[in-house]
């Protein structure tokens, strides 16, 4: 009964502490983005102060969820710095509760919230950041970012065989290119031509190279007001190479890297994101052991200030080796799953083998 009743209370502390946390600096990004925004229309031009607001609304989901972990972090440590200044923890000890059982609500609650923020919050920040880019072109006449890229690169196999294209910039999400290069392969792997030309246009099964310089292998250039090269991949294919991996919202991940496969693009930054969306329960553990570990210390050995110093840099040494490991995941230098989990596991048992010295010696 102590058990259920201490477990009900803990859990209702710790959502308090980290929807504070989160929702305190979902809150300051909003403001500073706001004053951002209108910095830049004054700049530019002039726009409605309610379209402003709605395109910060619409920015500032993706960038919270980078720092999702951070206010679970943070709030797991107020939450836990609270309850042993309050002797809360004392009493839960003297009651004959361990630590492991009073971490049990807060590390269920950040595999809850990890879940949620993997299927549901994901997709809605990505939604919302696809509208952000569209509206962000009406308000300053720019090119919709998602719909413009610069120095795009393509590769495509052929039964002829492979081609590599280099674009100065893409629009049109990839089925438009202009100042076009393409290095020409035959099926052994031998270079067998490169292509210039001032731009490119997908149509079914080929694209149209337009005012092309074809320079073959021991032989003079060539030039064509047009020139076709053959292609598989269709329009969604050539989508999925332009798009970015944060784009792409959790459920529609797995469809990207099918369609990489079997196109033989590259799917190692579409596996990665996906990954880390699905590791993104354990590195919210993580946290909260991390905060478990560095503040529940306080209670017996004082020190605010070192508590508080320990626990910021430990999650900062953690996300810095998430971002280590996620640019050699990109890079394909290690699996994208080893890339995208081995952070957050490493995390976790650090966590838990402090607390385990801690609480059992």
């Amino acid at each position: 009964m102590i058990v259920s009743t201490f477990s009900r209370y803990m859990t209702r502390k710790f959502i308090g502490a980290v929807g504070s946390t989160f929702l305190g600096t979902f809150g300051l990004v909003l403001i500073v983005d706001f004053v951002e925004q209108l910095r830049r229309v004054e700049d530019s031009t002039r726009a409605p102060t309610q379209l402003v607001a709605l395109l910060t609304i619409y920015r500032v989901p993706a960038f919270v969820e980078v720092v999702l972990p951070f206010a679970v972090l943070v709030g797991a440590m107020l939450c836990f710095l609270g309850l042993s200044r309050k002797l809360e923890l004392v009493v839960a000890r003297a009651a004959g509760l361990s630590a492991w059982q009073f971490l049990a609500p807060a590390i269920i609650v950040a595999l809850l919230i990890g879940v949620f923020a993997a299927t549901v919050y994901n997709p809605v920040a990505s939604d919302f950041r696809e509208r952000s880019m569209k509206l962000e072109s009406q308000l300053f006449g720019r090119i919709y970012a998602a719909e413009s890229r610069t120095n795009f690169w393509l590769r495509q196999a052929t039964p002829s065989g492979q081609a590599v294209i280099n674009a100065a910039s893409a629009t049109s999400r990839g089925q438009r290119l202009t100042g076009v290069s393409v290095l020409v392969y035959n099926t052994d792997n031998s270079f067998k031509e490169r292509i210039d030309a001032d731009s490119a246009d997908l149509f079914d099964g080929y694209w149209q190279l337009n005012k092309a310089r074809v320079t073959p292998v021991g032989r003079e250039p060539e030039k064509h007001e047009t020139l076709r090269l053959d292609t598989r991949l269709t329009a969604e294919q050539v989508q999925q190479s332009f798009v970015m991996p944060e784009q792409v919202s959790f459920w529609e991940l797995p469809q990207f890297i099918e369609l990489a496969r079997r196109s033989g693009l590259p799917a190692a930054r579409f596996e990665l994101q996906y990954q880390l969306l699905l590791a993104r329960p354990l590195l919210l553990v993580a946290m909260v052991l991390v905060a478990a570990a560095a503040s529940l210390r306080f209670a017996r050995l004082g020190g605010l200030g070192r508590t508080i110093l320990g626990g910021v840099v430990a999650g900062f040494l953690l996300y810095v080796g998430s971002e280590l490991a996620g640019n050699l995941g990109r890079s394909n230098l290690v699996p994208p799953v080893l890339a995208a989990w081995s952070p957050a596991f490493i995390g976790a048992l650090m966590g838990f083998m402090v607390l385990l010295k801690q609480e059992d010696g």
